[in-house]
């Protein structure tokens, strides 16, 4: 299993210059950038009662442009590969996204990867961005992305979202550098795009062993159906977890008022299999809707104070560096080989983001040994 981290894209930059060396320090295998306009803690409750990370560090909303930061740390990255985790094609064309990541493929030794998704309505709508049909969208932008990265000659393609009519693309990729496709998929229909035109598949939302299995024999079976060797795309993950230095240490950690906002991230599905509503309403579909700016700063308080203990403890992988690992070898059992750490914790208190980063090297061992299936 090759193991990655994510990493941030906000003021200062010399902390994501930090991460990237520490990344290579850990001999990590990959780093990952976000891709938004603005984040997810909204500015009326962005203060040190919720996170340490709020003291003077301004809005919560300054992100730079992934293209341009990605651009910067490429020749400080070594061996390791560069993930933007993830785009869409509602702010940016296919056709401007692939000309970046090939222009992009020749600042790195390893190939980029193109994490893409449907989106999100905080990074759309608030911007005057249409985000009706995402999916449909999404799946004309990824033949679009095709035909830049693998075909030859005029680009032509007739659909209700793109249209080219002619248009020369010439970038080529070096050789052995050509940039791969994740998408950020996990319902049938994005499943189904994945195994026809993806590298790879990275889904963050937290699965059992059993559901990791079926998901990605959905898009091993549209693979198939599609002409595409399955076992070319790389079954991924980016997993947020809450490390202590014991399971009962990360539980308490999970009470912070910083993660139990996190959770307010999951869909309602996930509060109904926890046994309670998502204050949001019926229907909601997690960080695809959540608008932060949307509430009231008595809406959020609320709402974080309505997280049940168990909707959290199922939307992270929490415990000890080796309660994490075995969790997540397990889903490497049924056929995960990236994961990239999100660690949660480091959100809770500076300690706790000092031993999440001093246990990045111990759990990235655990989840490279071979030869052994843990039950997740």
């Amino acid at each position: 299993m090759e193991v990655g981290i994510g990493v941030g894209a906000t003021p200062p930059i010399r902390q994501t210059r930090a991460m990237v060396r520490l990344a290579r320090l850990f001999r990590l295998d990959s780093v990952w950038l976000p891709d938004h306009l603005v984040g997810w803690f909204a500015p009326s409750i962005w203060d040190d009662r919720l996170t340490w990370m709020a003291r003077g560090s301004g809005s919560p909303d300054a992100y730079f442009d992934i293209q341009v930061l990605a651009g910067h740390l490429a020749s400080r990255l070594g061996r390791l590969q560069l993930g933007i985790g993830v785009t869409e094609p509602i702010r940016r064309h296919p056709v401007v996204i692939a000309q970046a990541f090939l222009t992009l493929a020749h600042l790195t030794r390893r190939p980029p990867i193109l994490g893409i998704g449907p989106g999100e309505r905080e990074n759309t709508e608030p911007f005057g961005l249409d985000f009706s049909r995402p999916v449909a969208r999404l799946a004309e932008a990824l033949e679009v992305l095709r035909l830049c990265l693998d075909g030859e000659g005029p680009l032509r393609f007739e659909g209700e979202f793109f249209r080219l009519d002619g248009g020369h693309l010439d970038l080529e990729a070096p050789p052995g550098r050509r940039p791969e496709v994740w998408i950020a998929a996990h319902g049938p229909r994005m499943l189904e795009l994945t195994g026809r035109f993806g590298d790879g598949w990275y889904p963050t939302i937290p699965m059992t062993p059993d559901a990791y299995r079926a998901s990605l024999d959905r898009i091993r079976d549209a693979a198939v159906r599609a002409g595409r060797d399955p076992e070319r795309i790389v079954p991924g993950m980016q997993a947020f977890v809450v490390l202590g230095p014991s399971d009962e240490a990360a539980h308490r950690l999970l009470e912070s008022r910083a993660i139990r906002y996190l959770a307010l991230l999951a869909p309602d599905w996930a509060w109904k299999a926890a046994g309670a509503t998502h204050p949001f309403g019926d229907g909601f579909r997690g960080m695809v809707d959540f608008v932060p700016t949307a509430y009231t700063h008595t809406e959020l308080e609320d709402a974080i104070a309505a997280v049940p203990v168990e909707l959290v403890e199922e939307q992270m992988y929490w415990g000890s560096p080796d309660r994490v690992a075995s969790a997540l070898r397990g889903l490497g059992s049924v056929g995960l080989r990236h994961v990239v750490i999100a660690p949660a914790s480091g959100l809770v208190s500076r300690r706790a983001a000092l031993f999440a980063l001093r246990s990045l090297p111990r759990l990235a061992r655990r989840l490279r040994e071979v030869g052994v299936s843990d039950g997740g």
